[in-house]
């Protein structure tokens, strides 16, 4: 398939699946758009789709999406209830051997994808984000230089939202040693209780 110039390129192609505006696209399955109620109340943000979020064209369904599934459900978080997107909507990937193994996306790659998540936002609405991750901190705040320990200390306000930065699940997954993927996990389950909580205070 031949590349289609984005010629206005502050706005949107009109699906996604016609998204040219940086070339992961071209190694991509299919693109990953959010799921969830068009009227949460809280979104994730993760970073991007991984092998299975690929295939099957839903974000959060392979392993980092089961143990969100689990922090979720031990934070008493239901999971119909939030929206759940990535910062980048197609799988960054390279080959070793037979797999294809997960690529962090450049901040070209994040700032191309962020109006998809700007749409998202305007369109949901949502009084708390959790960023699971720092790409996701990264396409929240456009700044390609935000790192997670500046921010994980307390949420934030962000335009008129809040902003909870977590661990992405597939840190906790990856974590050299039990304790570290344990403190991870926690990490999630805490901030997901904080966004809860918060809901509260912009009632």
């Amino acid at each position: 398939m031949d590349k289609v110039p984005n010629h206005e390129q502050g706005k949107l192609p009109a699906t996604l699946d016609q998204c040219r505006r940086c070339d992961l696209w071209e190694h991509a399955t299919q693109a990953v758009p959010g799921v969830g109620s068009s009227r949460a109340r809280i979104m994730l943000v993760g970073e991007q789709p991984g092998d299975q979020e690929d295939l099957q064209g839903l974000p959060f369904v392979g392993p980092a999406g089961a143990l969100l599934d689990k922090a979720l459900s031990e934070a008493g978080v239901n999971r119909d209830s939030i929206y759940l997107t990535n910062a980048v909507k197609h799988f960054k990937w390279e080959l070793r051997g037979k797999r294809r193994l997960h690529k962090t996306p450049a901040q070209k790659e994040i700032a191309a994808c962020h109006l998809w998540l700007e749409e998202e936002l305007a369109r949901v609405q949502p009084d708390v984000v959790v960023a699971l991750g720092g790409t996701a901190l990264k396409s929240i705040l456009q700044d390609g230089g935000a790192t997670m320990k500046s921010f994980m200390d307390a949420p934030f306000r962000q335009e008129g939202r809040w902003v909870v930065v977590v661990y992405h699940p597939s840190f906790a997954l990856r974590a050299r040693d039990e304790a570290s993927r344990r403190q991870a996990y926690q990490v999630i389950v805490d901030g997901l209780r904080q966004a809860l909580r918060l809901l509260d205070k912009v009632r």
